[in-house]
């Protein structure tokens, strides 16, 4: 008996130093970020991860007069503070902003990957309750600070996209799409919500975006996968890594399957068409897989959970899908490794020069399964006059410095608009405040 237990701690003791050695010296980047993005990313071969490699900044908010650092020709300043994990941003039509101030409903789940996902919230600063409300931000005298602030909404569940439609305000909750009537210049809204939709909630992937279609008539609704890579079995990520288009009397159906967790969406002013920010796949190496920026139209899909990147298999998926493989729609843009591409919007609303007069702003919120850490910025992908990003080009950064010398996260972007003027707004989770982004004087 006692030989038994002694093997037994053996076994333990070996497993335990294993693990302290693999924490120790985990997966590296062998490409820089932009090897891995723009139109041809470089995809090289899988390191599959059975212990996942952590590497996060950890939150600690923003010193005192310290501010992102913008790229050269422009300025930034804070346009609102004090917020509670502000995460997502719409601008009204009369130039008022609504901030989510929201977060992941409480999470459970055991076995590793559940115990990572709860260790890297507590990290980030992420697993502080959601205040699940929205709050309106006003700038009445045009100075670029919003001086007036009002609980616009609240009592919501996990809330994240906004649109208004056909003079209803629909709003994304983590599990069901719900709208209220909406009048210009309102700072409250008292209305019951009347649920539209109800939404898979749950998981991994718990923010739900909204945004109105390309003509007008419908809605697009973002639903992210469950888990990484349908780890509890594709039964149960139905309706899930999908886009679905929604009609305001409720019939719906999905729009795009096969994105893993499509967050950002916005129409491309030059075609109308949809497009979308996608974060992809974890535990390949550090190197792999790219989140990505695409066109998406009715009837795609992208891959996921078999393949990534137009066909590349994921040979952890059980069952497999070899007959998917040729139908897999590859990406328009590679964003780079876990970055996690989270916030877009086009620039044909911006005022900040001609450098920036005809692309996509992409919000990164920063990776958590890579080393060296990627992410953490706001950049700008450069379009063409045919409405997609010019050949050959890379991700031009923006909006920096969210890391300080240590590698701790003072702020993380998440959601990017423009303001009324052509600013861009840009919402830090982290750092609590919203910061505005302007051509310099």
């Amino acid at each position: 008996m006692l030989k038994h237990v002694l093997r037994v701690l053996a076994l333990v003791l070996v497993v335990a130093i294993g693990f302290v050695v693999y924490i120790a010296w985990p997966d590296e980047a062998k490409l820089s970020v932009d090897q891995v993005a723009g139109a041809r990313p470089d995809i090289t071969a899988p390191r599959v991860q059975t212990i996942p490699t952590v590497k996060v900044a950890d939150a600690v908010g923003w010193p005192k007069g310290v501010t992102p650092k913008p790229a050269p020709g422009l300025a930034v300043a804070a346009f609102a503070t004090g917020l509670d994990h502000p995460r997502w941003l719409y601008r009204l039509p009369n130039g008022d902003v609504l901030v989510a101030e929201t977060n992941s409903p409480p999470r459970s789940g055991g076995g590793l990957q559940g115990w990572v996902m709860r260790h890297l919230f507590g990290k980030v600063g992420a697993g502080v309750p959601s205040a699940n409300r929205i709050t309106l931000l006003r700038d009445a005298n045009g100075d670029g600070i919003a001086e007036e602030r009002h609980v616009f909404m609240q009592g919501l569940n996990s809330p994240f996209g906004m649109a208004l439609l056909n003079g209803q305000l629909y709003v994304a909750n983590t599990d069901a799409l719900v709208r209220v009537p909406y009048r210009d210049g309102e700072t409250r809204i008292t209305a019951r919500p009347v649920k539209v939709m109800a939404l898979s909630g749950g998981g991994n992937h718990w923010a739900r975006n909204v945004i109105v279609s390309g003509d007008g008539k419908t809605l697009f609704v973002s639903v992210g996968s469950r888990t990484n890579i349908a780890d509890e079995g594709i039964e149960r990520e139905k309706y899930r890594a999908n886009i679905l288009q929604v009609w305001p009397n409720g019939n719906w159906r999905i729009y795009a399957a096969g994105l893993r967790n499509p967050n950002g969406m916005a129409i491309n002013p030059i075609n109308k068409q949809l497009w979308t920010v996608v974060n992809e796949r974890d535990m390949l190496g550090s190197d792999l897989a790219p989140d990505y920026l695409t066109q998406v139209e009715f009837g795609d899909q992208f891959g996921w959970p078999w393949y990534y990147w137009g066909g590349y298999p994921d040979n952890r998926v059980e069952p497999k899908n070899p007959q998917l493989q040729e139908y897999s729609k590859r990406p328009d843009y590679a964003l780079g490794p876990h970055v996690a591409a989270l916030g877009l919007t086009f620039a044909d609303s911006a005022r900040l020069g001609d450098a920036w007069a005809n692309g996509a702003f992409v919000g990164e919120h920063g990776s958590w399964n890579r080393k060296p850490v990627s992410g953490y910025k706001v950049v700008y992908v450069p379009f063409g006059p045919t409405g997609y990003p010019v050949k050959g080009a890379k991700p031009v950064d923006v909006l920096t410095g969210f890391l300080d010398a240590k590698g701790d996260a003072m702020g993380r972007p998440v959601g990017v608009i423009t303001d009324r003027s052509g600013a861009l707004l840009v919402a830090d989770d982290v750092g609590n405040a919203i910061w505005r982004v302007s051509a310099a004087r």
